[in-house]
């Protein structure tokens, strides 16, 4: 299983726009330059997420996308699936004809990993996502703090 550039910029992008489109539409243009994505390839990218409905657009003076549905009801999982990124570590994508059209021994293994991936991204929501960035945009460099936690009664500091 690998995540693409096309997930990987959908995600990137989608952050960019969560964060800015308070201020109104956001042009494609803007997050190319920022995040130094092709405009041509974000206009893909934006074309499949509209048919998904996760943005939409406007014409005209002052347009651009803006999010269709509120950040914290997107989730990074429907943001791959929306451009057509497969999530899938067997090697028969799923149709179980792995080895010499049977089922190989890894198939259930895979399977399961699966289902873990879509259940981790599709507990991400885009609005988690964008506050993380608005946190580390506000937080001072030299006091950031990593907090780990070795099990659920108290954190460590580090």
């Amino acid at each position: 299983m690998r995540l693409t550039t096309k997930g990987r910029f959908a995600v990137t992008a989608m952050i960019d726009l969560g964060l800015r489109q308070t201020k109104g539409p956001v042009t494609l243009s803007a997050i190319s330059q920022r995040q130094h994505i092709s405009l041509s390839y974000l206009e893909q990218l934006f074309g499949r997420l509209r048919r998904h409905e996760l943005v939409e657009s406007s014409r005209g003076p002052g347009g651009g996308y803006r999010l269709a549905r509120a950040a914290k009801e997107i989730t990074v999982a429907d943001i791959i699936y929306a451009v057509d990124e497969p999530l899938d570590a067997t090697m028969c994508g799923g149709k179980q004809n792995c080895h010499d059209e049977h089922v190989c021994m890894t198939h259930e293994l895979w399977a399961s990993l699966n289902r873990h991936m879509v259940d981790f991204l599709d507990g991400i929501s885009l609005q988690d996502l964008v506050d993380e960035q608005k946190n580390k945009q506000g937080a001072p460099q030299a006091v950031t703090r990593n907090v780990v936690f070795h099990d659920e009664r108290e954190p460590a500091v580090s």
